[in-house]
């Protein structure tokens, strides 16, 4: 079955995604052929007519648009951070999740076997499906029309992820940080552990040239460090001019 025969078949369905998209395609071909996975088309002897090209493309546009609009949105963010904030936006498993969104798995061309061992629910089918449609936009439209799409689904998660990433990176964050300041890393001491054993709750502080700074606490250990860094992070500037004095 070839794509104009496909369209023709599912264009209500098509029309269906394109409006949870709030996108109209020109080409309906396009939006097709960004579903269908290389399982449908090694059955329908079309081996080359599958979505990996179009995936290719929406990957590089979706680094290109994510990675620029984190520029622009969090400038005091260093290049690391910027890369591990983008990384947590583009990873499979959260392109998944926003393929979920759009029920991208009902839209789908499997091959028989993908399709009975639950394929359209596979994250890895699911973001590369997610990749190729936002591929088949672009191809379809111009830059600035995927880019305010790309932002309208991504920039609701842009602050949840920063915060989740800085909280976690939290440690090494303060150790580059005062390394650079003052060439000295901080160290971590446990101030209380109370509970018992299965639920305990640690406090710990950071401790710099022997003075107490932030202090976390949660039920483990390495949180409680994390969180204690993360204290400390937010009073830095504090934290420098005190040392510098």
């Amino acid at each position: 079955m070839d794509i104009d025969s496909l369209v023709r078949r599912n264009k209500d369905m098509l029309a269906g995604l394109e409006q949870q998209l709030s996108y109209r395609f020109t080409d309906l071909r396009l939006l097709q052929k960004a579903l269908i996975h290389s399982s449908f088309a090694f059955e329908q002897a079309q081996i080359g007519n599958n979505n990996e090209i179009l995936e290719f493309l929406g990957d590089a546009v979706l680094d290109l648009v994510i990675g620029h609009t984190l520029c622009g949105r969090f400038p005091e963010m260093r290049e690391g951070e910027l890369t591990r904030l983008r990384s947590s936006l583009v990873n499979e498993t959260h392109l998944a999740l926003m393929a979920r969104e759009l029920n991208l798995g009902e839209y789908l061309c499997l091959g028989k076997g993908e399709d009975a061992s639950n394929g359209r629910n596979k994250s890895s089918i699911l973001s590369c499906a997610y990749e190729a449609v936002l591929g088949a936009v672009f191809e379809d439209s111009d830059y600035q029309i995927v880019e305010q799409l790309i932002c309208s689904f991504f920039i609701p998660a842009m602050a949840a992820k920063k915060e989740e990433l800085l909280m976690a990176d939290a440690k090494s964050r303060l150790q580059e940080s005062l390394q650079e300041e003052f060439n000295q890393a901080p160290s971590y001491r446990l101030d209380e552990e109370e509970g018992p054993s299965h639920q305990k709750i640690f406090t710990v502080s950071v401790i710099f040239r022997d003075v107490a700074l932030g202090t976390g606490t949660a039920s483990s250990k390495k949180e409680a460090e994390q969180r204690a860094a993360a204290a400390t992070l937010a009073e830095l500037d504090a934290v420098i001019k005190r040392f510098s004095e």
